[in-house]
């Protein structure tokens, strides 16, 4: 009796774990995609950029002819690339630096409690845009016209860093 329990649970386990895992497949497959709005735009035609699966494309764009951005876990590369020679920039305690440097005559912008800052510095004049609520605002400003761009879901730091650039280096 006690083996055919002991089969019985093994069986069971194996279903349950099979279960979760195509949960988590299909869960990940479904992945939402992050929408950068133009302002504080709900509208289609003012989608900026679409950022899905560590890439950032080029307005409602999936395609992979539209990639802008490749990013991972430190690093932002130009286009579709993971090659060293086209990192743009890289992400390093809070600051990004030009390429792969680390050094601080290199360094672009640094955040600090949702601030970006010019280069090193921490002064309020110094201070680039500032985010709120799904949103990045010029300056130190947190009045709805000033708002420069919205995103529809939170954003990890590199991803953030990345529209950053991007909005700058295009907009």
């Amino acid at each position: 009796m006690h083996q055919i329990e002991r089969i019985t649970e093994c069986k069971i386990d194996k279903i349950c774990s099979l279960t979760l895992l195509t949960i988590l497949l299909t869960c990940s497959a479904f992945k939402a995609q992050i929408k950068i709005y133009k302002g504080n735009s709900n509208y289609s035609s003012d989608v900026l950029f679409t950022i899905k699966d560590h890439k950032v494309y080029s307005k409602n764009s999936i395609y992979s002819s539209d990639v802008l951005l490749t990013l991972d876990s430190k690093n932002v590369y130009r286009g579709n690339s993971n090659y060293s020679s086209d990192i743009l920039f890289n992400i390093d305690d809070n600051k990004a630096y030009k390429g792969r440097s680390n050094y601080s005559s290199d360094l672009m912008f640094t955040v600090n409690q949702g601030k970006i800052y010019r280069g090193a510095s921490n002064y309020s004049s110094d201070i680039l845009a500032n985010r709120n609520n799904l949103k990045v605002y010029r300056k130190n400003s947190n009045y709805s016209s000033d708002i420069l761009y919205r995103y529809t879901e939170e954003l990890t730091f590199i991803e953030f860093m990345a529209i950053w650039h991007l909005f700058n280096y295009l907009y």
